[in-house]
């Protein structure tokens, strides 16, 4: 049975959806199980997308479409607004941007981006933070990184690039045995023609240059060749884009790419401290 509280806080996509399934489920005349074992999704699942208890996932609204959609669509085009309704207000505006980008320019400094994480990383992240956060919405926060995965093998093909302070990759998050299969998936992550990984490393600043002491931000090309930065700091998000200050964030962003180490030695680095969590 969903809570009073997810039923108000539901999106206005995720009750349509729930409403037209279960109205086409009863218009079929079968059982929330029924439906379940059609789709590859259990009763409980079913009953949980109908109540609101769970928003459907990406998955179950390709099978929606496949076995009510009737080649109407609907299901189909409530793919990206469903998705967009799962992320955190700060990350909304600029999720449509990430998921159409060109290109895309990470640094980190505190964690692995979401773009790149596990879903152990993930669910520990997110399960770990402050304020506590229900169990169904951290499922629901998890379930939406993971989907923005897709990114990576979209058409055309985006250009990826993350750099990493090396502290986020010796902060042990969940577990050593979450924080090595996280490391082993950066090192398969590294293997994508599509994607770049570096690693600023911590002795960077022996000499006095350290062009990070700013924090992360992310920088976009959008498909009209749009420059924007996001910035995300204690729950807040901010677009960005005024050109000089974009400008000025793409110049620091390149001071902070020559710092790194190159892609062999991140790679090597990555191996290395997957070893130390066994």
């Amino acid at each position: 049975m969903a809570r009073a509280e997810n039923k108000v806080t539901a999106g206005p996509t995720a009750q349509m959806v729930a409403n037209l399934a279960r109205k086409l489920r009863v218009r079929k005349g079968w059982t929330q199980e029924q439906l379940g074992s059609e789709i590859g999704f259990s009763a409980a699942a079913v009953s949980a997308m109908e109540t609101l208890a769970q928003p459907a996932s990406d998955e179950m609204l390709v099978q929606l479409e496949r076995v009510l959609g009737d080649g109407m669509g609907i299901f189909e085009d409530a793919r990206a607004s469903v998705r967009l309704e799962k992320y955190p207000e700060q990350f909304k505006d600029f999720a449509p941007v990430e998921q159409q980008s060109l290109v895309i320019q990470m640094y980190e400094i505190l964690v692995v981006n979401g773009l790149f994480q596990t879903e152990d990383y993930a669910r520990a992240l997110i399960g770990g933070g402050f304020p506590p956060l229900p169990e169904q919405r951290v499922e629901e926060l998890v379930q939406a990184r993971m989907e923005r995965q897709a990114l990576f093998d979209r058409q055309p093909i985006a250009s990826i690039e993350l750099i990493l302070e090396e502290a986020v990759l010796r902060r042990v998050i969940g577990s050593r045995e979450i924080m090595r299969g996280q490391l082993q998936h950066l090192l398969a992550c590294s293997r994508r023609r599509n994607v770049t990984l570096d690693v600023l490393p911590l002795a960077c600043g022996v000499n006095g240059e350290y062009a990070g002491d700013r924090g992360g931000m992310t920088l976009v090309e959008t498909p009209e060749h749009d420059h924007l930065a996001f910035l995300e700091v204690q729950g807040e998000g901010l677009l960005i884009s005024d050109p000089a200050k974009v400008s000025a964030y793409a110049r620091r962003y390149a001071k902070i790419r020559a710092q790194a180490l190159g892609p062999r030695e991140t790679m090597g680095l990555f191996e290395e401290l997957a070893g130390e969590q066994r």
